[in-house]
């Protein structure tokens, strides 16, 4: 099978001969360029699309896909409501639950909390919490004893200075109004469980009750203050929290996990983006070369240039090699740099851990972070973008 002509005469020229070995050069470092800025793209973006996951995960660990509350506060009809909500298509699990602020204290140590009142067989099916104890199990909130039991999260018991076993005291600062005022009420708990989920927010200022103890405690009769809701598809949340709201309608008020998180995976949507167009510039510097690279070679192939045109070659068919040597430099260097790119990421935890060995130096706090490995994903269409954009580049430079 024969070659283009054109192709044929675009790879002759870019094979350096001695006095173009400057040339050669730079073509070479437009290459490397592009390789470099197409492997470093999917490289960051494939470590933020792991942490923007493990994020998610996280925090689709430690609360529900949906929640639904009453405008008009607490409700007394929750059983009916959660029936309508699971006859929903989608919908998988549901689950009844009390919120409100509290403070905790043990001895002088003292701090505010978020006290989550609910039903232990329900909340393992909507939520991952009962994974997250480490100690204790959810299951211990029914335990009947001297003391109602409560859970807590790992840096609270820490803050408090308890443990599995020991008393805590929970203070509710809208207590009974006497004619001195309202006296916050005080009532004695056992921690029966700590968990862990890896958020500091939660596992520092979040604690569990039984729903019944919660509402004896808030004096609530047998009234919730909203549902959780658990979806079969993640992704759909918004569309099955419509229906939900459709179905229910007021006083009744849906919200789903990403209209709860809206601002803060919008700032990693758009961190995300800024590295993108960033790393980007890698790639631009490197098409800059590819044009100056053309540029020296056109003048130095002048006299080649007549010899075509006198054998025929049209100034259409010259312009063609040259735009073509810029597509192969393009090819090649996105080609090799998508390969690093994806065989870093995909190995991207032991490489750190090698590098941490070799330089003495921590890249990723586990501890911090409570992560096992280095997060990361590699997202096809980011890569496929990744490459489209360096290929155009270098087609147009």
């Amino acid at each position: 099978m024969r070659i283009p002509f054109e192709l044929y005469v675009a790879f002759r020229y870019l094979k350096a001969k001695r006095k173009q070995t400057f040339i050669s050069f730079i073509t070479l470092i437009s290459i490397l360029g592009v390789i470099l800025g197409v492997m470093a793209l999917i490289v960051v973006l494939s470590v933020m699309s792991g942490f923007q996951k493990s994020l998610r995960d996280k925090i689709l660990g430690s609360n529900a896909h949906i929640i639904v509350l009453n405008y008009e506060g607490p409700f007394n009809n929750y059983l009916d409501v959660m029936k309508k909500i699971k006859d929903i298509k989608g919908v998988e699990e549901t689950a009844p639950f009390i919120i409100s602020q509290v403070m905790l204290s043990n001895g002088d140590r003292s701090t505010g909390v978020v006290l989550k009142g609910i039903e232990p067989s329900l909340q393992g099916k909507v939520t991952n919490l009962e994974k997250s104890i480490k100690k204790g199990s959810l299951e211990d909130l029914n335990k009947k004893g001297d003391l109602p039991q409560i859970i807590i999260g790992r840096e609270l018991s820490r803050n408090l200075g308890v443990l599995t076993g020991d008393k805590i005291n929970l203070i509710i600062p809208m207590g009974d109004i006497t004619p001195l005022g309202i006296i916050p009420k005080v009532l004695e708990f056992e921690v029966c469980a700590i968990f862990e989920t890896g958020m500091f927010d939660y596992d520092s200022t979040m604690a569990y009750i039984n729903l019944e103890t919660a509402q004896k405690v808030f004096k609530f009769d047998k009234k919730v203050t909203g549902i959780e809701v658990k979806v079969k598809d993640i992704f759909k949340s918004d569309i099955i929290a419509q229906e939900i709201q459709g179905r229910l309608s007021l006083p009744f008020k849906t919200r789903d996990w990403k209209e709860m998180n809206k601002n803060l995976f919008s700032a990693l949507k758009l961190e995300k983006t800024a590295l993108f167009i960033i790393l980007l510039l890698i790639i631009l510097v490197a098409a800059f070369n590819i044009i100056t690279t053309l540029i020296m070679l056109v003048m130095e192939k002048n006299k080649d240039i007549a010899i075509l045109k006198s054998m025929g070659a049209t100034s259409k068919s010259i312009g063609k090699i040259f735009r073509l040597q810029g597509i192969i430099i393009g090819v090649v260097g996105t080609g090799i740099g998508a390969i690093l790119g994806i065989t870093i990421s995909l190995n991207l935890d032991p490489i750190v851990v090698f590098l941490e060995k070799v330089f003495k130096v921590q890249l990723l706090a586990r501890d911090v972070y409570l992560m096992d490995k280095f997060p990361s994903s590699i997202e096809p269409l980011d890569v496929f973008l990744i490459c489209l954009f360096s290929f155009l580049i270098c087609y147009f430079a």
